[in-house]
């Protein structure tokens, strides 16, 4: 049977995550590529590539790779799937974006939010 409880330490978890990303060397180049439209945050819990540019791929292959390690370390201590931390942390990413940028909600077009 599929668990589908969420533990609810995992939005703490989800902030805690987000807020050390803020902190990396890569949160510059994120934020302007969110800003200038490059990149948004999806349903999947990932980064989409809304318009490319040089070095956007590259941001968004390591910042999606890093994203998928802790998402899977978050669902081996809670015991829960990675589809389960996934959709929370992507549900968590787009109602944090601020208005003016990219979300991809589960229906699957770019919205400006």
């Amino acid at each position: 049977m599929k668990n589908t409880h969420t533990p609810r330490y995992i939005p703490l978890l989800l902030a805690l995550f987000f807020f050390l990303l803020a902190g990396n060397a890569h949160a510059l180049d994120l934020q302007t590529a969110k800003v200038q439209g490059y990149v948004g945050e999806q349903a999947n819990g990932y980064l989409g590539i809304v318009k490319n540019a040089a070095g956007v791929q590259a941001l968004v292959d390591d910042i999606n790779h890093r994203r998928k390690s802790h998402y899977q370390e978050i669902a081996r201590k809670n015991g829960t799937s990675l589809q389960v931390v996934e959709t929370l942390a992507g549900k968590t990413a787009i109602d944090k974006t601020p208005h003016g940028q990219y979300v991809r909600p589960p229906s699957g077009e770019w919205l400006r939010k």
